[in-house]
């Protein structure tokens, strides 16, 4: 019996990354793993690696279409609302097209997803853990992140009003903050030294994060060992944010 048998599980952003990674560690935990991407060949190759999970190809940006699709999968006792868009532009370039499309899906959608899976449980007076991911740019400036800082500063706001509203009703809501994470994504965009230098440099551990210290973070969260800490977000980068 697996920590998380009996329980179900879904995973927005499910396709690559940490969603991929910590969809493929809640169905090894026993979760039955339902996994969210708008890109049908990602979740093709997750259920080829994963035969058990099953799949939600939605664009989480379209509120009827996502809402829809997730109300088909309830109960959902253990939630990740990973899926996030990020875009870098100057402050003062700043489009408001990014503004709406970032704030569209790391923010709206994960509203949209929760409100549909907490509000089941509510009806079924069921237990559940939701886990945001945040990023450390929802409490620290950093140069050419304004869309995309605003948005994560907004889903620890939104963490913390689920906790206080969902709290009573059985139902807990964490959010994980990552520095920079190197997944291929990460490592791509992050292999330039002259780019890396400066940010490893506020980072008393002097290194990025690896893709299993953000999962292991995110299950932490959902376990119920962790059944008292509810409206928290924890940092993990390294320090970051400490310095």
């Amino acid at each position: 019996m697996g920590v998380f048998s009996g329980r179900r599980a879904l995973v927005t952003g499910a396709g690559k990354g940490i969603g991929r990674a910590t969809a493929l560690k809640l169905a090894e935990m026993g979760a039955e793993v339902f996994a969210l991407s708008r890109t049908a060949k990602n979740l093709d190759s997750l259920r080829a690696e994963c035969p058990s999970i099953k799949t939600i190809c939605v664009d989480l940006s379209d509120w009827t279409a996502t809402r829809e699709a997730v109300q088909k999968i309830v109960p959902i006792h253990l939630l990740v609302n990973n899926a996030a868009m990020a875009a870098l532009e100057p402050f003062l370039t700043t489009s408001p097209e990014t503004f709406d499309n970032l704030m569209n899906v790391n923010v709206k959608a994960l509203m949209n997803v929760s409100q549909v899976v907490a509000g089941d449980l509510v009806n079924r007076e069921e237990r559940g853990s939701i886990v945001n991911v945040s990023s450390q740019a929802g409490q620290r400036a950093l140069t050419d992140h304004t869309a995309y800082s605003c948005t994560k500063a907004a889903v620890d706001m939104m963490t913390k009003m689920m906790a206080l509203e969902l709290g009573p009703k059985n139902i807990r809501i964490n959010a994980v903050s990552p520095t920079v994470v190197l997944t291929d994504m990460g490592r791509l965009g992050w292999s330039d030294p002259a780019k890396a230098g400066p940010m490893l440099a506020r980072i008393p551990q002097g290194k990025f994060a690896e893709v299993c210290d953000v999962v292991n973070a995110i299950v932490f969260l959902l376990k119920d060992e962790s059944d008292m800490v509810n409206g928290h977000m924890l940092p993990v980068d390294g320090g970051f944010l400490a310095a």
